[in-house]
């Protein structure tokens, strides 16, 4: 072990107000001293990896790495050459192409049903849930599917398309409480799988497809927690393929994790373990890829119910892991450790969650944002 090493993690805990080896909560308690060398050399990367491997133990891993977060931690140690090439091949290279998006998405959705049903609410909404009024994970996400609905003023016998429709529940819900008729496309052939079974008695078509091979015309398009997994040098393409799908007189609307700052690459640990080849868009991003045919019309963001979303999730899976015998320790941990760093993120308000409202300028209908 580097004493410098050990020395640099210190004075960063000491600064974030982080113990090591008390009995409080959020306390880092040390198993192998080997682990400060780690975080040295990788950042995150490192702090993770030691996690994985049960170097070192945190009760309330979620408010230690929201403490982390929000005085920049990762950002006060040197950035080593492994680190930084990693920034420069997301920023060089397309990590969403066809075949990669693909590749993507199966790395990540294609784990197993069984864990997603466990964790998620009984519609197997794996985004962020409305908790203005919600008291439970599954009113909440009922809350954030009606409230998309009253966006995009949607009427019995129009058609939408859902980009990204995971296990079908959007579709599910507005084609049985607001009466449309629509196409839901993923990637992820075990999404495909329950979400044709889920939809099979309404008017909901669900298709294994790249919204870049999409024809046909729609009055609605909405993506939930899909723009993450486009890739910034795609977002121009994506507006552009939106533009080509939908009616004269649509709307949109695009629900999606976002970053404070435009960025090519994303976290090593969320492109190695979680979502390989994601990047969290920026506003500004977003913005400047939709010039100059598209009005946003609403901008919401309600970042903090994503902290409560996943809490929740993570209760769920302590509550079920016993029933779920496909996975080992080390997933445990390191799916715990997704769960508990977004869940920081989003509470230290490095991470938002926007909804963005968007029609093409020159509709002269009014838009009233619902909230």
């Amino acid at each position: 072990m580097s004493q410098a090493a050990k020395r640099i993690c210190s004075e960063l805990l000491s600064k974030a107000g982080v113990p090591i080896d008390s009995p409080a909560a959020h306390s880092l308690r040390v198993k192998d001293q080997r682990m400060w060398d780690r975080v040295v050399a990788q950042r995150q990367l490192g702090l993770v990896e030691a996690y994985i491997d049960g170097w070192f133990e945190c009760d309330a891993l979620d408010e230690m790495l929201t403490r982390l977060i929000s005085v920049d931690a990762a950002k006060a140690i040197p950035l080593r050459p492994k680190i930084a090439m990693h920034a420069i091949r997301s920023t060089l290279v397309n990590n969403q192409t066809r075949k990669r998006a693909i590749q993507n998405a199966r790395h990540h959705y294609n784990i197993g049903n069984d864990l997603y049903e466990k964790m998620l609410d009984k519609r197997m909404i794996y985004s962020c849930g409305y908790w203005q009024e919600a008291n439970d994970l599954d009113s909440a996400q009922e809350a954030k599917l009606d409230l998309v609905c009253q966006k995009l003023k949607l009427e019995p016998g129009m058609k939408i398309l859902d980009i990204g429709c995971g296990w079908g529940g959007f579709l599910e819900f507005a084609a049985t409480r607001y009466g449309v008729t629509g196409l839901g496309v993923s990637p992820a052939e075990e999404q495909v799988a329950i979400a044709s079974k889920r939809c099979r008695d309404l008017p909901i078509e669900i298709k294994q497809l790249d919204y870049r091979d999409l024809l046909g015309k729609f009055d609605r398009i909405v993506s939930i927690g899909m723009m993450e997994h486009v890739g910034p040098k795609n977002l121009q393409q994506f507006f552009a393929k939106c533009d080509e799908l939908l009616n004269e007189n649509g709307m949109m609307l695009h629900h999606t994790i976002g970053s404070l700052i435009s960025k090519h690459h994303t976290d090593p640990f969320f492109d190695r373990y979680i979502f390989p080849g994601g990047v969290l868009p920026s506003l500004s991003q977003i913005s400047k890829s939709i010039e100059p045919n598209w009005v946003i019309e609403d901008v919401h963001n309600f970042g903090p119910d994503y902290d409560r979303t996943l809490m929740s999730w993570s209760s769920n899976l302590n509550r079920y892991w016993s029933e779920l015998k496909n996975y080992d320790e080390r997933f445990r941990r390191m799916w715990h450790f997704y769960l508990m760093g977004s869940a920081a993120g989003f509470r230290s308000r490095s991470l938002q969650l926007w909804q963005i409202v968007f029609r093409r300028k020159g509709v002269a209908e009014r838009y009233f944002p619902i909230r």
